[in-house]
């Protein structure tokens, strides 16, 4: 019968589990995410290899002139040794993590999940899943908040693949697409994104781009082009955030 129970369960029935239970479901990047991995046995003692514990998130790229969606870890950890589990136990794992201070924030199409699992060797592994909101650093907030400030409103965001220019540690770059819905902005440009290269807790490096708003055959052979489009990257640090409405509008203004 052990060996019945022990050939099910490398098929994954009678397998041991696995439930992460968070502290909370709503972060800000950077912020300390805390829980408790819960094991429990199956109907056969199992040998427990890893539990790891990853921070998943999705974004898209382009694939024979089509989007496809793929998926990608923002970090990935290993929170144990090995350990055998007999059946019926139950065994549980502290942790605390820091989440990324680049992790995306969880805003329009962007979704991020704390993905769970085991690695048992000759045995399907047992997974678990928790989606989880992300806020975005104090710093980052500030700029997102000062650009609508400047007349502009959030129309999109969404992780997309990172080119070669400005990919760093994650193939994607997450997008912040604004439009200009107000102020001196409206009417001379189409729209302003904002992408977040690098963060850490005390400074951002981002990404301008500056769509201007087609005027005359030369404005529309410029957007037929691709050509109407400009890039600015910007530093921001914690002092300069009581000047950075003046910082960002001279950015933006240099192109309008």
């Amino acid at each position: 019968m052990a060996l019945f129970h022990k050939v099910l369960a490398s098929i994954g029935i009678g397998n041991a589990k696995v439930d992460t239970k968070l502290e909370k479901a709503s972060y800000t990047a950077g912020e300390i995410m805390s829980g408790v991995v819960e094991v429990t046995g199956g109907t056969v003692e199992q040998q427990i290899d890893s539990i790891y514990l990853s921070v998943m998130t999705t974004y898209t790229r382009e694939m024979d002139d089509k989007k496809v969606t793929d998926q990608t870890a923002v970090f990935k950890r290993k929170l144990n040794e090995p350990f055998t589990i007999g059946a019926d136990e139950k065994r549980e794992f502290q942790f605390d993590l820091e989440l990324p201070h680049e992790t995306p924030v969880t805003l329009g199409k962007t979704r991020i999940w704390v993905e769970t699992g085991l690695d048992i060797k000759q045995a399907v592994d047992p997974g678990d899943t928790d989606y989880i909101e992300v806020r975005a650093t104090p710093i980052a907030e500030a700029v997102l908040n000062t650009v609508r400030s400047l007349g502009f409103r959030l129309r999109e965001v969404e992780c997309q693949q990172a080119s070669r220019l400005v990919r760093g540690k994650y193939p994607f770059v997450q997008e912040f697409e604004f439009v200009p819905v107000s102020g001196s902005y409206k009417g001379k440009l189409d729209e302003l994104e904002v992408t977040f290269l690098t963060q850490s807790k005390d400074e951002v490096t981002i990404l301008l781009q500056v769509d201007k708003k087609a005027r005359g055959l030369g404005g529309l052979l410029s957007e037929a082009m691709g050509t109407d489009e400009k890039n600015v990257r910007l530093r921001v640090n914690k002092v300069d955030l009581p000047t950075l409405e003046s910082k960002l509008n001279r950015s933006i203004s240099q192109f309008s």
